[in-house]
């Protein structure tokens, strides 16, 4: 079988952890970035060093359409799709009372409208292919909630809602949804909070310290696979034990 996946925020971090861990189980794959093209470039050129094709795609998911365009980009660059990692996102740190409006309203576009939007606009590859995975990062916060980041993590529980009602939806065209909620990670979207309460966070972690983007995109494979056929509708917590205390 040929093994197509887009991932979205590919260029760094979890995205691209993602996208390598996938490329070593035979995806060819194609990022997509808003910003920083460097960095997806060297993502891809180690996805091809792993011997698998590599697309970089540039748009903006708070635009619905520009998110349907890369999915239909990434179908015709790769002759198909059967993955879809829905990992772009961003972090506010704000006290609730300075939300605003279009905070809030940027925050779900790119949080829950585009990984509905780009599920859509990629379903009816998987259905052509006959074999179908998405996975969908959704955030520690999305169980927890956040002082400071209300939006995110509303944004983060939404997307775990869509994960199970897709999951009910797509199970009979052997098409499996799952979501994974890391918890303190060392991505750069996390790099000052990790270094201005190092000893704090690991207080609150069992495993007494944050995960590895790579540990993260390993979760990410695994529900892409063959090996995880029979797992859907489930939200993974990658977060070190967090909730036991």
């Amino acid at each position: 079988m040929n093994l197509r996946a887009l991932v979205t925020g590919g260029s760094r971090g979890i995205g691209a952890a993602a996208a390598i861990r996938l490329a070593r189980q035979g995806y060819a794959v194609a990022l997509s970035y808003r910003s920083n093209r460097q960095q997806a470039e060297e993502t891809a050129a180690e996805v091809e060093r792993i011997g698998c094709r590599a697309v970089v795609l540039q748009g903006d998911l708070a635009d619905a359409q520009q998110a349907r365009d890369m999915v239909r980009e990434a179908a015709e660059a790769l002759g198909g799709l059967n993955a879809l990692v829905n990992n772009a996102g961003y972090v506010q740190r704000v006290s609730w009372e300075e939300v605003s409006l279009d905070d809030w309203n940027r925050m779900m576009q790119v949080g829950l409208t585009a990984p509905f939007v780009c599920a859509q606009a990629t379903v009816p590859y998987m259905k052509e292919a006959g074999f179908g995975r998405i996975v969908n990062v959704s955030s520690l916060r999305a169980l927890t909630g956040s002082a400071h980041g209300v939006h995110y993590a509303a944004s983060k529980a939404g997307l775990l809602g869509v994960t199970r009602s897709l999951a009910a939806a797509l199970a009979p065209h052997r098409i499996t949804v799952n979501a994974v909620c890391p918890g303190y990670t060392a991505t750069d979207i996390n790099r000052e909070v990790l270094e201005r309460n190092p000893e704090k966070i690991s207080a609150q972690v069992p495993l007494g310290r944050a995960a590895e983007a790579n540990e993260i995109g390993a979760v990410i494979a695994f529900l892409c696979s063959e090996g995880a056929a029979y797992i859907t509708g489930e939200t993974i917590s990658a977060n070190g034990g967090i909730h036991m205390r």
